[in-house]
């Protein structure tokens, strides 16, 4: 895509650890937008992100949540679209996003559900 730079959202940094892990891989920056609040909590995310590369960006506009840091990673990613790729990993955003994330989150779930019938023989109650 021609992009060197990844912008990416995260809550509990999951995403953001795996954005961090894709660009090490493939040699490009990576700027993650994460809460305030969740930055503390997940400090061992934070640490594996940092530790991977990325820069993270603390968001303390509005509450400093998820919804916020989404905000944030967008406007940056409007003002530098030219050279970043955004890495949405929330249902948010314009279109396609949403549906490409829901997808995605969709067969990690439907894998989920095979592998607990194969080794339980039941889905949990």
């Amino acid at each position: 895509m021609g992009k060197s730079n990844i912008i990416a959202e995260t809550g509990a940094g999951q995403h953001g650890v795996a954005a961090a892990t894709v660009a090490a891989k493939f040699g490009l920056s990576c700027t993650v937008f994460m809460g305030k609040e969740d930055v503390e909590r997940q400090s061992l995310n934070v640490f594996r992100m940092k530790l991977l590369g990325a820069e993270v960006i603390p968001v303390t506009s509005g509450n400093g949540t998820l919804k916020d840091a989404t905000n944030e990673a967008i406007r940056y990613w409007v003002q530098h679209c030219s050279d970043h790729f955004y890495m949405i990993g929330s249902v948010v955003g314009p279109h396609p996003y949403p549906q490409i994330v829901s997808e995605f989150q969709r067969m990690i779930g439907d894998e989920a559900k095979e592998q607990l019938l194969e080794k339980e023989g039941r889905l949990p109650s």
